[in-house]
């Protein structure tokens, strides 16, 4: 890449991360009137906490913004033209926004939905086909965190087969594994408890 281009990925990658900061389950409680996913359960701004704090209709709506971040931020260098490399950059820094976002003093979720989002542009045959990893174990285990894991775990395979196959270019492997990686690592105290037998459960209507 030239001198231009490089400092062009700087600033695509830098206002991913600023995109993929924005709490969206916290905005949607403020609209909404609920209380502050914080406020509740992990005290994380993700999809399982934020449908404990305002229930699953507006979570549904706040995990799609969220996964907007991730493909609004690979488009965006799309739309540049920018290298694969840079867009899966892209992709990796609105995870770790999502995550750590600056907005709410780097906190925030644990980077699920919008790295599905970002796979979605990538390779979206990969990212449908994870869905089902995803409900099975939920609906099976009623645990979210493991639920996330199976699935990024899947999708990491997935999008490295891809590559393997020539679908998409080779420069997504970085993305594959990176994004498993950071998924994995922000679920770290998720991992401790599921290794004690003490993670959370979801409850469904009507389980109790």
């Amino acid at each position: 890449m030239n001198p231009g281009t490089v400092v062009l990925a700087i600033i695509v990658i830098v206002a991913a991360y600023l995109i993929g900061g924005i709490p969206w389950g916290i905005l949607v409680a403020r609209v909404i009137g609920g209380p502050d996913p914080r406020s509740l359960g992990s005290g994380r701004t993700g999809g399982a906490n934020t449908m404990r704090a305002i229930g699953p209709r507006a979570a549904l709506l706040a995990g799609l913004l969220d996964a907007a971040k991730g493909s609004v931020s690979v488009l965006l260098a799309i739309w540049l033209g920018l290298p694969p490399i840079v867009q899966a950059l892209a992709g990796l820094a609105a995870i770790v926004g999502h995550s750590r976002s600056p907005y709410i003093g780097f906190k925030g979720g644990r980077g699920v939905a919008p790295g599905w989002g970002a796979l979605l542009v990538i390779e979206p045959v990969v990212a449908l086909a994870v869905l089902p990893v995803f409900l099975i174990v939920l609906l099976v285990t009623r645990i979210s965190s493991l639920a996330s894991l199976a699935t990024s775990a899947a999708a990491g395979v997935g999008l490295i087969a891809a590559v393997i196959l020539g679908v998409v270019a080779p420069a997504f492997v970085g993305y594959a594994i990176g994004g498993a990686a950071l998924i994995w690592l922000f679920h770290a105290d998720n991992i401790r408890r599921l290794l004690t037998g003490q993670e959370r459960r979801i409850e469904f209507r009507g389980q109790r």
